[in-house]
């Protein structure tokens, strides 16, 4: 597995990521958007260095899902978060965790996203045990706004400040 930055290119993936239902079932469903204009603020943001989206990619050259880490207004506060998408067919054979890893990794080196939140699911067993598995402490479950909708969410925080 490696990671690289998100491209222009990758908009078949955006397009895969953004518009199957499996991949938004526990965070509120698809919703439809231009997904070119998406992407290329995306790409923007990467270019800028203002945002991380690192494409995950197998070892057989497929790209598989992303790894991303942004900054962005919750609670009255600006908060880090990252999160992740693996397609459906790449899912359970460690990626998503591989991948939070280098990302985790890259942000330390870079001594940036030094507090860093993650909100999935209650329900995603899986992304809850990578957060656990990877460092972050569980601050709860909590009601999440997210697209307009309320998602019941655990809050885990990776704070590297403190350690």
């Amino acid at each position: 597995m490696e990671l690289r930055r998100l491209t222009r290119n990758d908009l078949r993936l955006y397009e895969r990521v953004y518009t199957d239902p499996r991949m938004w079932l526990e965070l509120g469903g698809v919703v439809e958007q231009d997904m070119v204009a998406k992407l290329e603020r995306d790409v923007a943001s990467v270019q800028a260095d203002r945002h991380w989206v690192l494409v995950i990619v197998t070892e057989e050259g497929a790209a598989a899902g992303t790894v991303a880490l942004w900054d962005h207004e919750w609670e009255g506060e600006t908060i880090d978060e990252i999160g992740w998408m693996v397609l459906p067919e790449h899912q359970g054979r460690g990626l998503a965790s591989a991948a939070v890893a280098e990302a985790l990794r890259r942000a330390d080196e870079a001594v940036r996203w030094r507090v860093l939140h993650a909100f999935p699911a209650a329900t995603n067993a899986p992304s809850n045990a990578l957060c656990r598995r990877h460092g972050f402490a569980l601050r709860g479950p909590i009601d999440y706004t997210f697209r307009d909708q309320t998602l019941r969410v655990n809050h885990w925080v990776r704070d590297t400040l403190a350690a």
